[in-house]
């Protein structure tokens, strides 16, 4: 079965020019993330469960770290060792549309 095209690993350099498009989101440790504020930490966990359903059906869920009223998001695909894939992007941008329609 031949791999969807975007989940390929990235070379650094198309990580670092795909991240001009997403303001504060940074690569590290093969993973693309970028820390959220919320009101209060219900506010939090109801984005993220609005944020569900998209994952689910991408089939690509990013690692969440909840602290408090913070969220930070890393993203990374482990099926193809940990390497960082336009579908991290996509990821990252249903973030970013969700939040900024909050």
């Amino acid at each position: 079965m031949e791999e969807a095209k975007d989940l390929i690993p990235l070379s650094k350099s198309e990580i670092l020019k795909n991240l001009k498009s997403l303001a504060g989101w940074e690569y590290r440790e093969n993973k693309i993330l970028k820390q959220f504020e919320f009101k209060d930490f219900q506010d939090a966990l109801e984005f993220i469960n609005r944020l569900a359903p998209f994952c689910n059906k991408i089939d690509h869920h990013p690692d969440v770290h909840i602290y408090f009223r913070k969220v930070t998001f890393e993203l990374t695909r482990y099926s193809i060792g940990g390497k960082v894939t336009l579908r991290d992007f996509t990821v990252a941008r249903g973030i970013e549309r969700l939040y900024k329609s909050r």
